[in-house]
């Protein structure tokens, strides 16, 4: 595979559907969709990449963390977004492993003149599904439930806003969000 392979095959289409499919997910938290169409390099899942595709441009600074800062990542990305690659501190997106991203604190969290100013973290997770932390707030008729890495980082995460990050989490062809609007209950133990 070489830095040319891997992008939408009908970019028209692919990324008008993969668009809809991130703005799904982040206006109902905890939905699942499936993004399929871009093949990017490992460790990028399918859905990583199709978000990267679809959000990142030559105007939007990205991070890469971790095992996601390769040479064929960073080479992925050039070619098919243009997007430049930064620190923590400077991205509009940051991509990479819960761990790998953490500190959450060096990202930024927008101002309270620009809350927008703020980042968008895309996490690789292992698994994904309905079921964790409650999820409620805006976008959730009553609750939704979802796998997410960590969940006091969320709920601390929900308690700065309007100001805080959003998370769209990622795993093989799946994606889900939890923008920073959204409310966490960690999971009972029974």
């Amino acid at each position: 595979m070489t830095a040319l392979d891997g992008g939408f095959h009908s970019p028209a289409t692919q990324s008008a559907t993969a668009f809809r499919g991130v703005m799904t997910v982040m206006a109902q938290p905890g939905h699942i969709v499936s993004l399929t169409g871009a093949e990017p390099p490992a460790p990028l899942s399918a859905a990583a990449g199709a978000v990267v595709l679809t959000l990142c441009d030559a105007d939007t600074a990205l991070h890469l963390a971790g095992e996601m800062d390769s040479p064929e990542v960073r080479e992925w990305i050039a070619f098919h977004t243009g997007a430049p690659l930064t620190a923590p501190a400077d991205c509009a997106f940051a991509l990479g492993r819960w761990d790998a991203l953490m500190p959450l604190a060096q990202f930024p969290v927008g101002t309270a003149q620009y809350p927008d100013r703020s980042a968008t973290l895309i996490v690789e997770v292992d698994r994904l599904d309905a079921c964790g932390a409650t999820l409620t707030g805006p976008g959730i008729q009553d609750r939704a439930q979802l796998s997410v890495p960590d969940t006091d980082a969320l709920i601390a995460n929900h308690a700065l806003f309007p100001l805080g990050l959003d998370f769209i989490l990622t795993c093989e062809d799946r994606v889900a969000a939890v923008p920073r609007s959204t409310t966490l209950t960690a999971p009972e133990v029974n």
